[in-house]
């Protein structure tokens, strides 16, 4: 290749790049417009998406439908789409893959479905591991379905990733409690607290261990 033809291909490659660049910038700002939307109209948020499919079936048309659909109530539909939207030849890195099925966790986790939840982040974290919120997530949905063990892998790893974070602490509480190992409970209800003292879940939680214990105490048993 001439001297020419190679400085002609390069810059025909840095002109698709910024192309491709402002495109991409364009469509983060119109999925940023949608989304915001969702919180005042959703119904509008849901027309807006679906006129943006129609003129491409673009990942955020489809990211933004979904999330519709769920503040609409179609619950299911909207994760179903979500998940299937990870899966998607088009469905970009790794991390927004990651972002569909963590939205299609909490809308699972929204309506009860704590086993499809569980799924959906396990898949989440599969491309995320290190996401400290995809593991908080799992772990509820764990607790949700009595899964206790694999719930306090789970806050431990979360721990372990960003110590002393109130709400991991808090949940490892509850499942210490469930467990009947009080002192470890009550140790995670101190250091959540420590970090956020005015916690309304954490206080609750303090209370039922303090009772647990001092059933406990007298021979009895804290009933669920």
């Amino acid at each position: 290749m001439s001297l020419i033809a190679m400085v002609a291909a390069g810059a025909a490659l840095f002109l698709q790049q910024s192309i491709g660049a402002e495109l991409a910038a364009a469509e983060a700002d119109r999925l940023e417009a949608c989304v915001a939307k969702i919180e005042t109209a959703p119904e509008d948020a849901y027309e807006d998406a679906l006129a943006w499919t129609f003129e491409g079936n673009r990942p955020g048309a489809r990211q933004c439908t979904a999330l519709a659909l769920i503040a609409l109530g179609n619950v299911e539909e909207g994760a179903t789409r979500l998940e299937n939207l990870s899966m998607s030849s088009d469905g970009g890195t790794m991390e927004q893959r990651a972002v569909y099925l963590s939205q299609a966790g909490n809308a699972w986790l929204q309506i009860g479905a704590a086993e499809a939840a569980a799924v959906s982040f396990s898949e989440a974290l599969r491309l995320a591991p290190d996401e400290t919120d995809l593991l908080l997530d799992r772990a509820t949905s764990y607790m949700l379905i009595d899964k206790w063990d694999e719930a306090m892998a789970d806050l431990n790893a979360a721990i372990a990733q960003s110590p002393g974070r109130a709400s991991a602490h808090q949940m490892r509480a509850e499942v210490h409690l469930s467990q009947d190992a009080l002192d470890l409970a009550m140790k995670d209800v101190e250091t959540a607290m420590a970090a956020d003292p005015e916690n309304i879940d954490t206080l609750l939680v303090r209370g039922r261990v303090r009772e647990a214990m001092r059933l406990k105490a007298e021979g009895r048993q804290l009933e669920d």
